[in-house]
């Protein structure tokens, strides 16, 4: 009897501790305590890469644009950009139908408008399979002739998938601009959701919160928003693949690591990106890229006295935050961010807000000086091995074998 007794007080002790362990989440991270508000919204990675390999097998069997002569496959994709960016327009004018207090009955109003809508998503809905795979090929034949894709093949394969793309949680400790939170949110997220869940997770973590959009996740397939700035889209296609490409690296393995090893890998990928979209734009696309420049040239004839450098005035505000934090200011520092924000948006710049979590997040991208990067080292560093390179090839898997800053640091010695 004792020994059953025994047994059953056994068995209901660890049934217990299981069960408490497994019902009641550790909140001793700040990801932790924003999970307690995310987790209904948070983005299913799972489910949507079973989808896009399936999306992604089918379209393997759809060797078509192969037999696509160069002219034929850059008018497909011109016409996507095209139907994409008629999209866009069609959009704003809808939302504004219904934004209007004047408009009595929004739905007849826009009943013309939201048919066009459907008629066009359902043309580029069809097109898009085919564009990947064109731009796929397109992308991977300059990754070839750069020397960073071997034997005629990118490793891993290059591909991406076109889709809505999840939101980003990010926070940071309000005392210093550290990205201490990222998690991955539901798409369609409406604008009173955010500002409530940012609020929710401001207070149970006590740190400054930012929910942010972004534009393409290295995962694998990759995934890239819809768009109809094509520059863009190519931008974003190689920065995404180059991710991939340093996850089978050192670099990539330890992207979380540190601030400034993820910093190393968004830089590195963000010069690839760059490099690597203007050479699939000059063999091409040179009409539309020329298109492109002549556009802006216009538009500097046209406002001559645009003085206003965003970049250049983020930096600044970056090293002033940062300053005002080194030095415990931190209510005077986030006044002044506030202060700088509206600037911004007099200028046009619509930031919904600007703190320590915008930095935190933004402040990874340090491909090109200034901006929210601040006075950080790691981009400079990461931009000089690149000038030093003989090759983008040889600067990928030069950075790709590093470990930690400090590796870099004695490279350029």
């Amino acid at each position: 009897m004792k020994s059953r007794s025994l047994s059953r007080f056994l068995f209901l002790f660890f049934f217990l501790a299981v069960f408490f362990t497994l019902s009641t989440p550790s909140l001793s991270t700040s990801t932790d305590k924003a999970r307690q508000f995310t987790r209904p919204l948070e983005f299913d990675y799972i489910s949507w890469d079973i989808n896009a390999f399936i999306t992604k097998i089918g379209q393997s069997g759809m060797n078509s644009w192969r037999i696509l002569s160069d002219v034929q496959q850059h008018q497909l994709v011109m016409h996507y950009i095209d139907l994409t960016k008629q999209l866009e327009v069609l959009q704003i004018k809808i939302q504004q139908v219904y934004a209007d207090p004047s408009v009595i009955d929004p739905d007849a109003a826009a009943r013309d408008d939201l048919a066009q809508q459907k008629a066009l998503q359902t043309s580029i809905v069809s097109l898009t399979p085919l564009v990947e795979s064109i731009l796929q090929g397109q992308v991977t034949e300059i990754l070839v002739e750069e020397g960073i894709a071997r034997l005629g093949s990118a490793v891993p394969p290059l591909l991406f998938h076109t889709t809505p793309l999840p939101k980003a949680l990010i926070a940071s400790p309000r005392d210093s601009i550290q990205q201490e939170v990222n998690i991955s949110l539901l798409a369609d997220l409406t604008l009173e959701q955010i500002n409530q869940l940012e609020g929710q997770v401001e207070k149970a973590t006590g740190e400054s919160v930012l929910i942010v959009d972004v534009g393409g996740i290295g995962i694998y397939p990759t995934m890239v928003m819809r768009s109809s700035n094509f520059l863009w889209i190519l931008d974003t296609i190689a920065h995404e693949w180059t991710h991939n490409y340093l996850t089978l690296r050192p670099l990539g393995l330890n992207y979380d690591t540190s601030p400034e090893l993820r910093t190393m890998n968004e830089t590195a990928a963000s010069i690839a990106g760059n490099e690597i979209s203007k050479k699939v734009y000059e063999r091409y696309y040179p009409d539309f890229l020329s298109l492109i420049e002549e556009d802006q040239r216009l538009t500097s004839l046209r406002w001559p006295d645009a003085t206003f450098d965003f970049r250049a005035e983020m930096h600044s505000t970056r090293v002033r935050v940062d300053e005002l934090l080194a030095e415990g200011k931190i209510a005077e520092a986030e006044q002044y961010m506030e202060e700088r924000r509206i600037r911004f948006v007099a200028q046009g710049y619509e930031i919904r807000k600007l703190n320590q979590a915008y930095f935190a997040f933004y402040g990874a991208y340090a491909a090109t000086p200034g901006g929210a990067a601040g006075q950080d080292p790691v981009g400079p560093a990461v931009r000089t091995l690149r000038e030093q390179s003989a090759s983008l090839a040889d600067f990928l898997r030069t950075i790709g074998k590093m470990n930690s800053f400090d590796d870099l640091q004695i490279m350029l010695k």
